[in-house]
């Protein structure tokens, strides 16, 4: 017999990670689906900074709040109106910021921004990749608008961090151009040289850093951390070249940027799911045509560390871990 309920990870208030209180394992509802929904049996789920965000700023609640976005699972169940996928299907996905997420037992998310995992990577390997994957691809793609022809320097600050370390793989994969990546602990350089890195910036000391590795400048650059950076952006990039950021600092000044005609561009990979674009299916597309290139052996998974403990106790330990600061790749709860 079905149960109505199922277990899940969830926060009341926001509270530091030490606290015992600050992710809890409660019972909930099984969750409802929508007609375009499929529910997922989760096996794995990744912590992203996003994540830790979310549980750091939570109001107070008498209702839990399920965080989680990254997931990998089977699907256990289809709404009246999924025609892309079917009960059995391995899938993987980044989630949904406007709906309860992936730290549970099941999960409701929308067929049109899943795809089925790479059957090469394990659930673990898989969860790992998702929400930094689509942020990567819409970075390179959709924001710079670059193609396999595409050539120039490009800068991914925090190159050992999530997004950092799929975006060198995308972009030495599928387009021309020289890829840089910031970092400093030696474990980091070394990971993001493995990764295809083809030089390695400090970015401690970004202007002359960038300005010894590339002296005729950047024509693309990706920023998780733009704050008290701008000028030596505006330094280090060529006139009428790109930067993408995804981060959100206070009083943000870009008026440096203006005498090289430097364009700035957002990246927010919740944006379709947010306004429900028309084009919501195309974060579906880009996770099966990476799964391609997974199995392919072009692109290989981002995963550094696994906690087996899907538990309040497990995933408290990950988001200590990610808000270290100091982790290189990603850090997953599996069962």
């Amino acid at each position: 017999m079905t149960t109505t309920t199922m277990r899940a990870i969830a926060s009341y208030r926001g509270l530091p990670v030490d606290n015992p209180e600050s992710l809890q394992d409660v019972e909930v509802p099984r969750p409802t689906l929508r007609p375009r929904d499929i529910l997922v049996r989760v096996q794995a789920v990744s912590v992203n900074p996003a994540d830790v965000k979310s549980r750091i700023a939570l109001e107070p609640s008498a209702d839990p709040r399920i965080l989680g976005f990254d997931a990998a699972g089977v699907v256990e169940a289809v709404g009246p109106e999924v025609t892309t996928l079917s009960v059995g299907d391995e899938v993987w996905y980044a989630g949904d910021a406007t709906r309860a997420g992936a730290n549970a037992d099941l999960h409701a998310v929308d067929e049109r921004i899943t795809a089925r995992k790479p059957a090469s990577l394990s659930f673990a390997e898989a969860a790992a990749m998702p929400l930094t994957t689509i942020t990567a691809w819409e970075t390179l793609f959709e924001r710079f608008g670059l193609t396999a022809g595409s050539t120039g320097t490009l800068l991914a600050l925090g190159g050992a961090g999530g997004v950092g370390s799929i975006m060198i793989q995308l972009a030495k994969e599928l387009t021309a151009l020289r890829v840089l990546a910031s970092a400093t602990r030696p474990e980091s350089q070394k990971w993001v040289r493995q990764l295809g890195a083809d030089g390695i910036v400090d970015h401690h000391r970004l202007a002359e850093s960038a300005g010894e590795v590339a002296p005729e400048g950047l024509d693309y650059l990706f920023s998780p951390h733009s704050h008290g950076n701008i000028e030596a952006f505006a330094r280090i990039v060529r006139p009428f070249g790109h930067i993408t950021a995804i981060d959100e600092p206070a009083g943000l000044d870009l008026l440096p940027l203006k005498p090289k005609s430097i364009a700035w561009h957002w990246e927010l990979m919740f944006t379709r799911t947010m306004y429900r674009t028309d084009d919501m299916s195309e974060q579906g597309k880009l996770l099966e045509t990476v799964a391609g290139l997974v199995d392919g052996k072009r692109i290989r998974t981002t995963l550094t560390t696994t906690v087996d403990d899907f538990s309040a106790t497990g995933m408290r330990e990950a988001h200590r871990l990610v808000e270290s600061g100091r982790t290189t790749g990603k850090v997953v709860v599996a069962r």
